[in-house]
């Protein structure tokens, strides 16, 4: 007889052990995300050396100029979005495996419909994403050597000037890009974090130990990355650029290639492949604990 398909986790299960996920994510990967934004942003000046040679050196002359408290700028943000967004991240891939996903998916490794389900939960973050992202990242540039825009004291005060200046529309620029990122990159996300689970479980155990579920984690977070940083790119030169510089992300992506060729859409890969397989191992670990502790509170 077949193996039982295995239970998947209910919609309040997903959504509280993804808060969980999300809060380990933020704690491992903020101060590499930080130097990631510096990175992608800074202006180069022909004939002149960037103002950042590499991670390291990024890294070096925020903590020598801010602390290390320059690494950890804007945190409050992705600590208060990104634990209910991870939680809305997990519950949309939750409903996304009623819709897309066979009975056998997870058994037969029917990555494909996997995949869509994970693609699925963007619908779910976007509306919080969209708005956050843009906010994130006008933050994170503020103190770079070469920024020449308006200084804000922080959120409140970004919040009422971006406002003033466009509207809601200058506070979610960005959004649409941001859905087709997330899309594509969940899409990956997920396939190769259940592909890995089920591969490296050993005969009779549910799942793999805690140390193949980190590395599956890790390696989801790569592939994550790297499926979604050419839009990740164009998606963060489009939300830092002063009002009205560019027409749509079209634009954006043209002058990257005309400019840099297609090196300049993976701008920042060695700090976000850095940071992508700590933050990713560390959110699915904590998402497997914290869904087993709940399964042994009695949640389905």
């Amino acid at each position: 007889s077949e193996a039982a398909p295995t239970k998947q986790p209910g919609p309040l299960k997903s959504f509280l052990a993804g808060g969980a996920g999300g809060i380990c994510l933020v704690l491992v990967g903020h101060p590499l995300d930080t130097i990631k934004v510096r990175i992608q942003t800074m202006q180069v000046v022909p004939g002149q050396p960037p103002p950042y040679k590499g991670l390291v050196d990024c890294a070096t002359k925020i903590v020598t100029k801010e602390g290390f408290s320059g690494l950890y700028k804007g945190m409050a943000a992705p600590l208060a979005g990104v634990a209910p967004m991870y939680a809305l991240c997990f519950l949309g891939y939750g409903y996304g495996k009623k819709i897309f996903c066979d009975d056998d998916a997870f058994e037969k490794l029917k990555l494909t419909q996997i995949g869509l389900a994970g693609a699925f939960s963007a619908l779910f973050t976007t509306p919080i994403l969209g708005p956050g992202e843009r906010l994130k990242c006008v933050l994170q540039i503020q103190a770079a050597p070469e920024y020449k825009g308006p200084k804000y004291n922080g959120y409140n005060d970004m919040v009422k000037a971006l406002y003033k200046e466009g509207g809601v529309r200058s506070l979610v620029r960005g959004s649409g890009i941001t859905c087709v990122r997330d899309g594509v990159a969940s899409f990956f996300y997920f396939s190769t974090y259940e592909y890995l689970k089920k591969v490296w479980t050993a005969p009779g155990e549910k799942g793999p130990s805690p140390w193949m579920t980190f590395i599956a984690g890790g390696c989801a977070g790569i592939t994550n990355w790297l499926s979604m940083l050419p839009i990740d790119t164009v998606k963060s030169r489009f939300q830092v650029a002063p009002e009205g510089k560019y027409s749509s992300v079209f634009v954006v992506a043209k002058e990257i290639m005309m400019k840099e060729g297609i090196a300049g859409f993976y701008k920042g890969l060695s700090p976000v492949l850095v940071r992508a397989f700590p933050a990713n191992a560390a959110c699915f670990l904590g998402y497997e604990a914290a869904a087993s502790l709940l399964t042994k509170m009695g949640l389905e």
